[in-house]
């Protein structure tokens, strides 16, 4: 294919009917995006451990604060299984109208499918409160991560408690939600429904031990999945600044597509780089066009023009 006629797809690329779903802001990515979620809840089931992060896409030269924001359920070690554009709270009802607050909209529309099933799910204090981990706990789904101080219902005996350095302090509720407070070099207020809030030792890079929650460990251990994605995709950028924000979002979908093949791959062969990967799957690409050629609209050989060697 010739760099104008990429171009020329490229310009003409739409992915939905301007007549169709006027009042709906995604209409033209929103079969993109549900194209991927489907796929990946049909081809792979998750492990147990999940995260639910948020992730930019970078919007022209403009600062992080005006990037496109992506709500993303993942592994630790980074495959995207279920991803939501964010397009206002009012706006960004997806799952059902009983849910109330936004952040608890968010987490059941991209645990879909997977609740009941005993997953640990890993999450930051946007989402996290006590009412929305009794929730999760009735459907048989643990969550733990750190809290903000001015949330519903946490428990006053540990939001107040002033602590010295190392020191920790925990409520459990009736229904086995425990609400913690640990101080480092400032306070850490968190929550679990699976782990005790035990200290325990831990190396650092540095090989010194230190004391820390059971409950932070394992946060810091399997909710880096989002962040570990986005680093990865860094290294090979493909969005462009002039781009419709509809393409930029495909072209990152696109990628997003080809490292969770990586992840998969890695999961049942060896180990091999990203790099490596990516440049397999453009060779097998181009070998399969040369081996299918476009047909020529002549119907006649004759009337072709074959290139000849001049006389010198």
């Amino acid at each position: 294919m010739s760099r104008n006629r990429f171009l020329l797809i490229l310009r003409a690329l739409h992915f939905g009917h301007p007549n169709e779903n006027q009042n709906d802001r995604l209409f033209r990515i929103q079969p993109i995006l549900n194209y991927f979620n489907n796929k990946m809840d049909d081809i792979y089931y998750p492990e147990k451990n999940l995260s639910i992060d948020e992730s930019m896409i970078l919007w022209r030269s403009k600062r992080h604060k005006f990037g496109i924001k992506l709500y993303m359920l993942t592994e630790s070690a980074g495959l995207n299984l279920r991803m939501f554009i964010y397009c206002g709270q009012k706006l960004t009802k997806i799952y059902r109208p009983q849910v109330i607050s936004h952040t608890e909209d968010v987490v059941m529309s991209l645990m879909k499918g997977k609740l009941n099933n005993g997953h640990s799910l890993y999450m930051d204090n946007f989402y996290n409160s006590v009412d929305l981990a009794h929730k999760l706990l009735l459907k048989q789904t643990y969550c733990t991560g750190t809290l903000r101080m001015n949330r519903k219902n946490n428990p006053k005996e540990v939001t107040s408690k002033k602590l010295k350095t190392g020191e920790l302090i925990s409520k459990y509720t009736n229904d086995g939600i425990c609400v913690f407070k640990w101080k480092d070099k400032r306070e850490v207020l968190g929550l679990s429904t699976e782990w005790k809030a035990d200290l325990e030792n831990v190396k650092n890079r540095k090989g010194d031990e230190k004391e820390k929650p059971v409950p932070i460990i394992n946060y810091n251990k399997f909710m880096s999945g989002v962040d570990r994605q986005d680093q990865m995709l860094s290294y090979y950028p493909c969005e462009r600044k002039t781009l419709r924000w509809y393409k930029k979002v495909f072209i990152h979908i696109t990628q997003q597509l080809l490292l969770n093949a990586y992840f998969l791959y890695c999961k049942n062969e060896r180990k091999i780089s990203f790099y490596s990967f990516r440049l397999a799957v453009i060779r097998e690409l181009l070998q399969k066009s040369q081996e299918q050629p476009l047909s020529s609209t002549l119907s006649d050989n004759k009337n072709m023009h074959a290139p000849e060697l001049l006389p010198k």
